[in-house]
């Protein structure tokens, strides 16, 4: 598949559909705790390609959808979904803290669509998005602030979690409103593929874990925050030498995800039960809800083809890390 094709414009009726898909993992060590220079130097070419399709089909929008690591969304108040027409970025893992550029009026118009086609989602007038969010779009667009959003959070950590089956609805929604648009929007998707890094639980955690995790972590203390990266990696350096305290990557698990979402087998999926996507990919497999959402986005509006498609299991970064772009078939 070449990766120097513009992404497409396709009819499906009388409707004007003007869609383009990048997936990618995101990793808080990405440039903390890297591999080797060759799996490195391959990730940032792979990257710079997105980058590339991405604007070369210059989007009037983007829809971003990805996980929380209890830095914006708490136990508090924990939804499946939520859809911000305003966000700000908490600026965690190197990323840039500040607003985004929200459009706020495609956030309501989206929020209204999915509740009337039956998805249960919350709407934020005030999202934080973490490094989950914030990392894939300076990836792509470098300046975050500079390209229209609308940021999609998908609970990925925050148990109990619904059926995989809603998230393909979600997204289902999402891309038949905004096939209505007339406007090129740019699907993102940001989510490890299999990992299974030191994420707390609620039921296992400490008192002290537990209010962290009902809201108080949302406004960190620079030292706070400090000690708890530290933890993360000293978790990624002990993964790369062989420590088995967090399971291991599941090349096997990567392959089937992109394989179905590549063939567009998305109804597959809703017969993953959430027990086994934790068994099999680690804990923080679930991400992977924020792939299929978009996936299930840009196949709502007619068959797609991938233009890119790159794996790598890095231990390093205890994830299956991975690049994918797509766009409508012609």
């Amino acid at each position: 598949m070449s990766e120097n094709s513009a992404p497409a414009q396709a009819r499906k009726g009388d409707i004007h559909v003007t869609l383009a898909l990048c997936c990618l993992s995101h990793s808080p060590l990405y440039g903390v705790l890297d591999p080797d220079k060759a799996v490195i130097d391959e990730v940032r070419q792979s990257i710079a390609s997105l980058r590339d399709f991405a604007t070369r089909f210059d989007p009037e929008l983007v829809i971003v959808f990805g996980p929380d690591h209890f830095n914006g969304v708490f136990y508090d108040m924990m939804p499946a979904f939520c859809i911000g027409a305003a966000a700000e970025s908490v600026g965690d893992w190197n990323t840039t803290p500040g607003p985004l550029n929200v459009d706020a009026e495609a956030a309501r118009r989206l929020s209204a669509a999915v509740l009337d086609a039956g998805i249960d989602v919350a709407h934020s007038e005030r999202l934080y998005v973490d490094h989950g969010v914030a990392q894939p779009l300076e990836f792509l667009f470098g300046d975050f602030a500079r390209v229209p959003v609308v940021p999609v959070f998908i609970n990925a950590v925050g148990l109990p979690l619904g059926p995989m089956q809603r998230v393909r609805l979600l997204g289902e929604a999402i891309g038949r409103e905004v096939a209505r648009w007339n406007r090129r929007v740019l699907l993102i998707g940001s989510g490890g593929l299999s990992h299974d890094p030191p994420v707390p639980r609620f039921a296992e955690a400490s008192a002290e874990v537990r209010e962290r995790l009902l809201g108080g972590g949302r406004f960190l203390s620079p030292e706070a925050r400090e000690a708890r990266q530290r933890r993360v990696i000293d978790a990624g350096r002990a993964h790369a030498q062989g420590d088995a305290s967090h399971r291991a990557i599941n090349p096997e698990f990567d392959r089937l995800a992109l394989d179905l979402l590549a063939s567009g087998r998305l109804r597959e999926m809703d017969d993953w039960k959430n027990d086994w996507v934790e068994q099999t990919g680690g804990h923080s497999a679930h991400e992977i809800r924020a792939w299929l959402a978009p996936f299930a986005a840009l196949g709502a509006c007619g068959p797609y083809r991938l233009t890119q498609r790159q794996y790598w299991p890095v231990r390093e970064w205890m994830t299956g890390f991975a690049t994918v772009s797509a766009e409508l078939e012609r």
